[in-house]
Parts: structure tokens; C-alpha cells; sequence
């Protein structure tokens, strides 16, 4: 779902109650994870940049949780563990919120921390 809302608190708060926790979740895996990012709302998602471009979103979708990942390296490196998963060159569809592999999600985002190349 694409939202207006200021902050990702805000975000949060306009999801579906069913998705609510595990959005949560992930924003607290990204804020963990992804230190020395600003966590901001881009393109209407919870978005996470670094030196000024968004490396790292979510958000809530009709059909589904997405993890936006702009380094498509990184997503190759880590499409095995993403059992459940559609996945596309910079997008990861969780159809279940309930079923996010946490430590999956997590190992990823310290890839990207560690990631040299630019988001596409």
C-alpha cells in the first residue's frame, strides 16, 4: 500500500492489524541492522538510506509483505535461503507475514551494510 503518511510510525499505524506485528518486526531487524542509515518514507514505504539513497524498503502490499533490496547481488546471494518467496531483481514478496524468516531477513541486511556497489 502506498501511504502519504510523515513517518514510519505513522506507516505502521495505517497497516493491516493482521500484518501489523511482523511489520513492526521488520522495521526493528532494518533498524538493528542497518546502523548509520536515516530510516525515512519514500515512495510512500518505510524506506532506509545511506549517503542519501534508499538502499532498503518495505512496505505492506494487497497481496503480500515486500522487502525492497536495491542491490540485486545481494538478493542473488541470499535467494536460497528465501524459501517461500517471489522473488524479483530488487524485490522480495513475503505472501505470508506470519511465515518472515527473521534471520534470513537480517543476514541479508548486513550484506547490504557490508555491500560496496550502489543501489540500482
Amino acid at each position: 500500500m502506498q501511504s502519504k503518511a510523515a513517518n514510519v510510525t505513522a506507516y505502521l499505524g495505517e497497516t493491516p492489524v493482521e500484518r501489523r506485528e511482523a511489520l513492526q518486526k521488520l522495521r526493528q531487524v532494518c533498524l538493528q541492522s542497518l546502523k548509520g542509515y536515516e530510516e525515512c518514507m519514500e515512495f510512500g514505504m518505510a524506506a532506509y538510506k545511506r549517503n542519501g539513497a534508499v538502499e532498503v524498503a518495505f512496505a505492506s502490499q494487497k497481496q503480500y509483505v515486500s522487502l525492497y533490496v536495491l542491490k540485486k547481488e545481494v538478493i542473488d546471494r541470499h535467494r536460497k535461503t528465501l524459501i517461500g518467496c517471489s522473488i524479483g531483481k530488487g524485490c522480495i514478496r513475503f505472501p505470508r507475514a506470519d511465515r518472515i524468516d527473521f534471520d534470513s531477513v537480517r543476514l541479508l541486511l548486513q550484506d547490504v551494510v557490508q555491500s560496496k556497489t550502489k543501489p540500482c
